[in-house]
């Protein structure tokens, strides 16, 4: 219903919008398509004047399983396309801070890498229990300048933030709530999200979206803290000997 890649799709149920990660038979990879549209779809769904709350999720087995190996491919070697990456991945982040609409996210399998981002700037967090939550960067050579590392020592410890995010290891759905990355384990993530969503959505709406501004505006401020540097960063690591060659190898083992 927005103007948005097919990698996207938004369905409006009253006040409700579902919106999909939609590329399931790769377990929503984020390609140079879904990752522009997510840079298009915030700015969107604040200007939907209908909209009361979204739930966020993906399609088939995963939430998302981070980048998809051949954009990456794509990423080391052509200058343009990192500069529109690194341009939108800042509008990802901004767009979703200041996104006047709550967003719940239901986290029906793996969410790395941009995945964990978007989860990690949602509202209200649900996860089926054996999803998980991820944030490879460093493990592919980059720098996470919109990755969980931005926002996560708001949500949890700083030493918790660097074990993770140093590491990439994988975080369970009971321990990210634990850890204060995520509010609940449901059994149906998406039912229970839904049901949040449609709680909400009956709340008056000034309260509702002047208490998530109010909220959120302790997250943009600190995400302003670090942003340009993490962006300038993670552009340099996209030209690093390092990232080149784990890239080569990992392409070559999808090959």
């Amino acid at each position: 219903m927005y103007d948005l890649p097919a990698e996207i799709q938004v369905r409006a149920d009253g006040p409700l919008r579902f919106i999909t990660l939609n590329r399931p038979d790769a377990l929503n990879a984020v390609n140079d398509a879904l990752h522009t549209g997510l840079a298009k779809l915030w700015p969107q769904l604040s200007e939907d004047r209908d909209a009361r709350a979204a739930v966020l999720t993906g399609a088939g087995r995963a939430f998302s399983a981070g980048g998809d190996f051949a954009y990456l491919a794509e990423l080391k070697d052509d200058a343009a396309l990192r500069a529109k990456t690194i341009a939108h991945g800042r509008e990802i982040v901004l767009g979703m801070a200041r996104c006047r609409v709550p967003v719940i996210t239901a986290v029906n399998g793996p969410a790395v890498g941009l995945g964990c981002s978007l989860v990690a700037l949602s509202d209200i967090v649900y996860m089926d229990p054996a999803a998980y939550l991820a944030d490879p960067h460093v493990q592919v050579g980059l720098v996470a300048a919109d990755g969980g590392p931005l926002t996560w020592p708001l949500h949890t410890s700083l030493l918790h933030a660097k074990e993770y995010a140093l590491t990439g290891a994988r975080i369970p759905a009971d321990r990210a709530v634990t850890m204060g990355l995520a509010n609940h384990v449901a059994e149906d993530a998406l039912k229970e999200a839904t049901s949040t969503a449609e709680r909400i959505a009956t709340l008056p709406r000034q309260a509702v979206e002047s208490t998530k501004r109010l909220l959120n505006l302790h997250l943009e401020r600190a995400v302003l803290n670090t942003l340009d540097f993490a962006m300038a960063s993670e552009e340099q690591s996209f030209q690093t000997e390092d990232f080149a060659a784990i890239v080569t190898r990992l392409t070559a083992k999808k090959a």
